[in-house]
């Protein structure tokens, strides 16, 4: 996949989608993968209303107006992804799964752990904002991994997966991939300090580790068709090479690219695909309708 970024105007597509005729397990006979995924719907909402909160603190700080356009733009996009998933979890409640518990601990690490603290004005309040845009900009280098890897992943419809799913999924990802830039450009702007950018990104990851890992063993032990349902990494591992689910290696490797003196988002992902799903996504385009 070429790595074009052709720059394009961010605007938030009001999309919606309908959840009665997917199946619990929306990867046919295969649960783990089916779960893996589901952890999304999970972290997201509370994840992209915290994106959504520490940006609208940092607009005072930008002093560069296409950029300031980037990170509106931004906002509105991520504030759609987070009602778009979060709209998926009463259907996972109709079919028995009640995901509750996980995500009260998902908002207490967004909203607490991460979220405002009482700090004097001047350089320590400034530290914190500054913090925790580095973390989106480490966090937004894995989404834009993801939304690449789901649009290209061809083993799901193989599978059977669910349409309207994977029409979400890849909705979703074609915006990460359409603004990937701008959380690495914002940081950039505002601070670009290289020892916060390796600090945050390893907090980053290990966060994502552990909330990813814990909210699949929750679906898999809640799942009420599974007896004693686990997933084991061997079980991701295997998906990984099978191509339902991001590769082990592919995943690895997007370790140093971040980490690279260099790095720009551009060199992940392509544009004129991401642009291309949109135009041609179900969803999308009947939002584009109702707005039009």
């Amino acid at each position: 996949m070429s790595n074009k970024q052709a720059r394009v105007p961010l605007t938030a597509r009001k999309v919606s989608f309908s959840w009665e005729g997917t199946p619990l397990h929306w990867v046919p006979g295969d649960p783990v993968t089916t779960h893996t995924i589901n952890v999304l719907h999970l972290l997201l909402p509370a994840g992209e209303r915290w994106f959504v909160h520490v940006y609208k603190q940092v607009l005072p700080y930008i002093r560069d107006e296409r950029l300031r356009a980037d990170v509106i733009g931004f906002i509105g996009q991520e504030a759609m992804h987070s009602q778009a998933h979060d709209e998926v979890l009463p259907r996972l409640r109709e079919l028995g799964l009640d995901p509750t518990p996980y995500t009260a601990q998902v908002d207490w690490f967004f909203e607490k752990l991460l979220g405002d603290r009482t700090l004097p004005p001047g350089r320590p309040r400034r530290w914190w904002l500054m913090e925790r845009v580095a973390l989106i900009a480490a966090i937004e280098h894995y989404t834009a991994f993801l939304g690449n890897w789901v649009l290209n992943a061809e083993a799901l419809d193989r599978h059977g997966a669910d349409p309207t799913m994977l029409d979400l999924l890849r909705w979703h990802g074609a915006e990460e991939v359409e603004h990937r830039s701008v959380a690495f450009e914002l940081f950039m702007h505002v601070d670009g300090g290289y020892r916060r950018r390796v600090r945050t990104w390893a907090t980053a990851l290990a966060a994502m580790v552990f909330l990813w890992q814990r909210g699949t063993r929750f679906f898999m032990a809640n799942d009420p068709t599974l007896v004693d349902g686990r997933a084991t990494f061997g079980d991701l591992y295997v998906r990984g090479r099978q191509g339902l689910l991001p590769a082990t290696g592919d995943m690895l490797r997007s370790v140093p690219r971040y980490l690279r003196r260099d790095y720009h988002p551009s060199q992940e992902g392509d544009t004129e695909q991401a642009v291309a799903y949109l135009a041609a996504s179900p969803a999308a385009t009947a939002a584009e309708k109702r707005a039009a």
